[in-house]
């Protein structure tokens, strides 16, 4: 029986189907399908020759969700909320789209005429101040089905304190509504903050039909196929839940995709004995980064997907920029080179993709510079010659900058490196970290071209580069365990808080998250439990998440370790100011068996490092053309060292090594690039 992985992106489909009886692998690679990205994953697993009836897990991380939000290309959504709350989507805290001036837009996600107010009001201990109005409930949800709203939000105050009205509407709205899509507001969000907490049930409300219909048509079209078992789907916390689920809560799948490749790389790192590390996956569209630290991936619950649009749920914290292979260079009035954030996607794509794309992308600055092979690219729909490329690029950024071609290609990945970099700081600088205390993994198909020259910028002084950099979002679904996260406001200083309740909640949220994972037990080995305590001192709006060592923690242990986490994020004591404990929050994983590392070992390597080289070409580095010799990755053998300049080629990706640099295999397939020019 197989396990699969497949993950979605914007420009291909990746899949990886694993025989764990005999460790044999099979990798597939193919455009996305931006109509329906079901029948791209079905395409992904006819590619592989798998059988669907002998899959025994299929796991998927999909970009329906975030794709949908972004494009805001969403169901008709309606809220039913407390009387006198309904414009609290857009009030919000306060801020503007942009900063420093009087421009820009914000278009909430559910329009004014849809929010509806209905007589109820709960304070903020849990007690009734005004009983529900049941025909109130009744009224707004039939005007909302009158007005064609197919999905709706029930949003009360308060109602993390006591859930008795919102769960008593719900009951109210389902009996007349004609579908599942109900979301009822502390059952997504169980903590205050009426804003966040709104926002995120309205965006529960607003993408469950569009993620409903999905999972139905690929759970449909893997059935034909044969498949017997249910579908997991990749959430952004980092672990999977099953489809039945994630229908129910599909804000949890929100930031799916690059959750899942975080999730691979902590699990490549760990078996390479890093656990400090930077994780870079850069792709055709965008550009990821997150922080592992002590060999866990950094999880927020304070994540804001764009202006307004603050989610929260735990998710991986991972920070994008409109970077990637199809991103679009251009220059302005002002005579700037700009590359990014409009991509040219899957489709028409770079220009020597051959689909119709016109305008000059990173890939196509990577082909003149001789780091891409012309005749080993993926997805080409029709051969795009070289001179085609050069007099586009001299029109449209050599001439202009009054640069040669080449040195305008390398302008474009100079101008992106500095954007890609400028997301790692927000990781590490911004965080007051140093950035030469880490490890820079790259992976995505285009990750390793550009990773030396990020790493020297950083002062980063080595990167690791895994087996199947191109496919390592759907590693990570493959690795990846069952995770459910529960979390219960308090809002209570310390010495008010009673001796022994903080070990009750907790076991309750323990039980809470099991009875959800209960249905995978069958692929479950072992649970692990991660508690963190989210306090601030009293007086402040901003909260700091501490981790727990242990249920039974009691008011001192807790202050003590409070008290040290702020002072080592801000270095401030301040001893006179008692701590509140705002929430708790409670992570239940479920692991599955460990994935063996040697399943992408080189099958058959050469055996000395020369017979791995395939050719040479010429490549631009630093403003001059290089004789390059091109390795056949497959074939380099364990302990194998290169030094540069080099050129690795593999399937689904290219890897450069910069002159004076050097790469080694390791022992788990990984290439360990070691920069002799990173900056001090």
């Amino acid at each position: 029986m197989a396990i699969v992985g497949c993950d979605v992106g914007g420009t291909f489909t990746d899949l990886m189907a694993l025989d764990p009886r005999t460790g044999d692998i099979k990798l597939a690679k193919v455009p996305s399908t931006t109509d329906n990205q079901a029948r791209g994953v079905l395409e992904a697993l006819a590619a592989v020759g798998s059988d669907a009836s002998a899959v025994d897990l299929f796991i998927h991380g999909t970009t329906v969700t975030t794709n949908a939000l972004l494009e805001r290309k969403l169901a008709r959504c309606g809220l039913i909320t407390t009387r006198g709350f309904r414009d609290i989507l857009e009030l919000g805290r306060r801020t503007r789209p942009t900063p420093y001036g009087l421009t820009g837009t914000f278009v909430p996600i559910i329009p004014r005429d849809l929010r509806l107010e209905v007589t109820e009001r709960m304070d903020a201990q849990g007690q009734a101040v005004t009983p529900l109005d049941a025909t109130d409930v009744e009224a707004a949800a039939r005007e909302l089905l009158a007005q064609g709203v197919e999905a709706v939000v029930i949003h009360f105050l308060h109602s993390y304190a006591n859930p008795a009205h919102e769960r008593r509407a719900a009951e109210i709205v389902r009996a007349l509504w004609p579908n599942s899509y109900v979301t009822v507001g502390h059952e997504i969000v169980a903590e205050q903050r009426e804003y966040e907490r709104g926002v995120t049930a309205a965006v529960n409300g607003s993408i469950q039909p569009v993620l409903s219909r999905y999972v139905r048509r690929l759970r449909e079209g893997l059935a034909e196929r044969g498949l017997a078992r249910d579908l997991l789907v990749m959430q952004g916390n980092g672990g999977t839940a099953s489809a039945e689920v994630v229908a129910q809560t599909p804000v949890q799948t929100v930031m799916s995709g690059p959750a899942s490749g975080v999730i691979a790389a902590s699990y490549l790192a760990h078996a390479a004995g890093r656990l400090n590390v930077v994780t870079y996956d850069m792709g055709g569209t965008s550009t990821d980064v997150a922080l592992i630290r002590d060999g866990q991936p950094l999880v927020s619950a304070e994540i804001e997907l764009e202006y307004a649009m603050p989610l929260h749920i735990p998710m991986v914290d991972v920070h994008t920029v409109g970077a990637g292979g199809g991103s679009i260079a251009s220059v302005n009035e002002a005579g700037l080179l700009l590359v990014g954030p409009q991509s040219a996607g899957a489709y028409p794509g770079p220009i020597c993709f051959g689909r119709g794309g016109n305008r000059i992308t990173i890939t196509d600055a990577n082909l003149l510079l001789g780091r891409l092979d012309k005749e080993r690219l993926l997805a080409v729909n029709e051969t795009v010659s070289l001179e085609t490329i050069r007099s586009l690029m001299e029109e449209q950024i050599a001439r202009p900058l009054g640069l040669s071609v080449e040195a305008a290609a390398e302008a474009v990945v100079r101008v992106a490196n500095d954007r890609m970099a400028g997301a790692v700081r927000m990781v590490t600088l911004a965080r007051g970290l140093d950035p030469r205390d880490f490890c820079l993994i790259a992976f995505g198909g285009a990750g390793p071209l550009h990773a030396a020259a990020l790493a020297r910028e950083l002062a980063i002084p080595e990167v690791l580069v895994p087996p199947r950099p191109g496919l390592t979002n759907a590693l990570g679904c493959l690795v990846a365990d069952l995770r459910q996260d529960v979390v219960r406001t308090i809002n209570c200083p310390l010495d008010r808080l009673a001796d022994g309740g903080i070990a009750e909640i907790l076991e309750g949220q323990i039980a809470q998250a099991r009875v959800v994972l209960g249905s995978q037990e069958g692929i479950i080995e072992r649970y692990r439990v991660l508690h963190s305590a989210d306090m601030q001192f009293a007086g402040q709006s901003h909260v700091l998440s501490v981790a727990l060592p242990a249920v039974d923690i009691g008011r001192d242990a807790l202050r003590d370790l409070f008290r040290h986490a702020y002072f080592d994020r801000f270095q401030v004591d301040l001893p006179e100011i008692e701590p509140v404990l705002v929430s708790l929050r409670t992570a239940v994983i479920g692991e599955r068996a460990p994935l063996p590392i040697s399943a992408f070992l080189p099958k058959a390597p050469a055996a000395r490092t020369e017979e791995a080289i395939g050719g040479h070409r010429r490549v631009w580095f630093d403003g001059g053309f290089f004789d390059t010799p091109v390795y056949r990755r497959e074939m380099l053998p364990i302990g194998a060292v290169i030094d540069g300049p080099a050129i690795l080629a593999q399937l689904d990706t290219t890897i450069v090594i910069e002159p004076q640099d050097s790469g080694r295999v390791d022992e788990c397939g990984n290439i360990i690039i070691s920069l002799a020019r990173a900056l001090q």
